[in-house]
């Protein structure tokens, strides 16, 4: 087992109790309540308790309750497959632009919300079977990838670059750019004895709403019933979901244009029909994430065996997870300058270890054709860190996975990871953007006195700049609530540096009033940059900083905090912080209603449905349903099905020039993180002696 920074806290501060397989922290922290209209100013440090004695059963009570709201038919969170939807509603245009498409995001979330159900159960066959459904319909099958055989590892994609605009579209491909070679294939093929990828793809449209139709198992159903693996974003960071035009991951030229839609995407001599797959890394390491805590609370149950073949597959997803860690063309990292002039990797020198925003892979649907192509990315975002699932791919004997290099990769990873953290915490407390190995996508030179986190740029607002990526509260909720969990098992000291400042920066900043009253941090703004890492002596980051732009009631962000906060809590001792979490979760089940917990919305973004999509001249072609895709094309115009959704009076008559729509929306993440975070406070202080 890998020994990282630091021992766990002496047990004089961090006595640790099971009780039917629930932990306790027996000292320092004590179960709270919260008086109406108290509000909470926390300073990160223990503080009296607002109330003593009472019952955290209620919160696990609430999980049964809102899990049974997610779980009924009726109530609309699922497919007839049994799918999460992203959301209820089907008029929501976010990093999904239909409320019936899905991610794997959502997939993970299942897998993660049975996860627990079976912790508070006993019962682990819906969580095996949230993987099972999956491994069915979000990682492509071998009908659906079906020329990987042919992909050489010596020459793993042809170089194009990226761009700023999507006016810049198509990038010409260019093969005389090196790119550096692929470390992982030949050991993941002779481990597993195929060539196919065992991972998630990262969007579906799950009632076939644009019509594409290529269900898992006939990769170009087209027009068949059924789920379909669809990709939106293509042109760089500037591209944001109002700019996008939804096209197949199978295009084999039925829709769109002469090519299909790669002309709009590629400038190639000539195109040829073919598959390509995109991962959302931070989706299956959630799935990990999950697998581990089920593989805990099973054997903590004396069940381990109920899960054990679920958890194998969690390895074998966290083997293939480790494309996520290399740069995109797998050059060299560091001091990446110049697409000819950065050398080609070698090795795992082309590895980041930490997990870039996404990889992906593909190849011909003419299997006479011969060829096949993978990616990783150069972008990698504080965001989708994930050091719980790193801490169990290389120190838990059931997730290590089978490769050879693999347990050692993760544990390199995960000092990566924390160090990473540490290196984007503003002087406030909020972890800042990230960094990347190829500025501006074209391993460009970056502006003199950029600092440098071995080697690789620090950037502001990796990946999407419409909104910009680092603005987003949620990303520090999701990303802190899992270095929380790690902090937990591990007592990491640096983990526990980062964690101590960002909940003493977070606590302020937290507002639980009367009832269902209750304000998180919703928009950030950045200035500065932090010092270039000495992993030796780190810098204090005092040019770097951090404000809270606004303020919000977003419940899926508030459940992730107070999870975030619980385990935060459990690990210190930390009253404050339990406070504020029970705070939050009694605020969140006020704000219940018969499908979940929801707020009101308003929708001013929905003023983009008019936003032009960028389309090259000369392209003219169409959706399946017949809108036209050109020059001039509009969000709005080639998804012209939005104008028979019973909401959509709302957002036309806010497009005349009248209101801001308001709506209440229940999107299945939000629910499951809800869920999981008031099964995770009875779980912590939950007393049952």
């Amino acid at each position: 087992m890998r020994v990282h920074r630091g021992s766990p806290v002496e047990t004089s501060t961090r006595a640790r109790s099971r009780k039917k397989g629930r932990r306790l922290w027996v000292a320092g922290a004590v179960a709270l309540s919260l008086p109406l209209g108290l509000t909470l100013a926390g300073s990160g440090t223990a503080a009296p308790s607002a109330a003593d004695g009472i019952d955290a059963q209620q919160y696990e009570d609430q999980f049964l309750e809102l899990y049974d709201k997610i779980k009924d038919p009726a109530n609309g969170y699922f497919s007839p497959e049994g799918i999460p939807y992203h959301a209820v509603e089907t008029l929501i245009v976010e990093a999904p632009d239909h409320g019936h498409e899905t991610t794997s995001e959502a997939y993970s979330y299942l897998i993660w919300l049975e996860a627990q159900y079976g912790q508070v159960t006993g019962d682990w066959g819906p969580f095996n079977d949230s993987w099972a459904l999956m491994e069915e319909y979000m990682i492509p099958g071998a009908v659906d990838q079906p020329t990987n055989s042919f992909y050489d590892p010596s020459s793993p994609a042809t170089y194009a670059p990226e761009s700023n605009d999507p006016s810049n579209y198509p990038a010409a491909l260019d093969g005389n750019v090196p790119v550096g070679d692929d470390p992982l294939a030949n050991e993941l093929s002779s481990t597993y004895g195929t060539d196919d990828i065992y991972a998630m793809h990262w969007l579906q449209d799950v009632d076939n709403v644009y019509g594409y139709g290529n269900t898992p198992g006939d990769p170009c159903g087209n027009n068949a019933d059924g789920p379909s693996f669809i990709n939106t974003f293509q042109r760089g960071p500037q591209e944001s979901v109002w700019e996008t035009v939804p096209h197949p991951s199978c295009d084999d030229f039925t829709f769109g244009g002469e090519n299909g839609y790669l002309d709009l995407f590629t400038d190639d001599a000539a195109y040829a029909t073919q598959w390509r797959y995109t991962n959302a890394p931070d989706a299956d390491a959630r799935a990990v994430q999950a697998a581990y805590w089920a593989n805990q609370w099973a054997t903590e149950q004396g069940n381990q065996g109920a899960v054990a073949d679920t958890v194998a597959k969690a390895a074998e997803l966290g083997d293939y997870l480790r494309y996520s860690m290399y740069d995109k063309y797998f050059k060299q990292v560091g001091e990446c300058v110049g697409p000819t002039q950065c050398p080609a990797g070698n090795g795992k020198n082309s590895s980041q270890y930490l997990m870039s925003w996404y990889f992906a892979w593909g190849g011909a649907l003419d299997a006479s054709a011969g060829w096949a192509w993978r990616i990783g990315s150069s972008f990698n975002h504080f965001g989708y860190q994930n050091p719980l699932a790193a801490y169990a791919l290389s120190n838990d004997s059931a997730l290590i996975p089978d490769s050879p290099t693999a347990g050692d990769d993760w544990g390199t990873s995960l000092d990566r990871m924390v160090e990473f953290y540490r290196w984007l915490q503003s002087d406030e407390g909020g972890i800042a953007g990230g960094a990347n190995n190829s500025w501006d996508g074209a391993y460009a030179q970056p502006p003199a006195g950029t600092s440098t986190f071995y080697g690789m740029w620090y950037d502001e607002d990796p990946v999407y700049h419409d909104p910009p990526s680092n603005e987003w509260f949620g990303m520090q909720a999701w990303s802190m609530q899992r270095l929380a969990e790690y902090y937990y098992e591990s007592g990491d000291a640096l983990a526990g540096e980062v964690l101590d400042k960002w909940v003493a920066w977070v606590l302020p900043e937290v507002t639980v009033g009367n009832g269902a009253d209750f304000a998180i941090p919703s928009t950030l703004s950045w200035s500065g940059q932090p010092d270039t890492w000495n992993p030796d002596n780190p810098g204090d980051n005092s040019d770097l900083h951090v404000t809270v732009a606004s303020h919000s009631q977003d419940v899926g962000v508030a459940g992730s905090l107070a999870n975030a906060l619980s385990f935060y809590a459990a690990a210190t001792g930390d009253t404050a912080a339990q406070e504020t979490a029970a705070g939050l979760l009694d605020a969140l089940v006020a704000n219940s209603d018969d499908l979940g917990v929801a707020t009101e919305e308003e929708r001013t973004d929905f003023g983009r449905f008019d936003d032009e999509v960028y389309v090259p001249a000369g392209f003219s072609g169409t959706m399946p349903n017949g809108d036209v895709v050109e020059p001039g094309s509009t969000f709005e115009s080639i998804r012209s099905f939005y104008h028979d959704d019973p909401n959509w009076p709302q957002v036309e008559e806010y497009l005349n020039g009248g209101d801001a729509p308001t709506f209440t929306y229940h999107r299945f993440w939000a629910q499951a993180d809800i869920a999981i975070a008031l099964a995770t406070y009875t779980n912590l202080f939950g007393d049952e002696g």
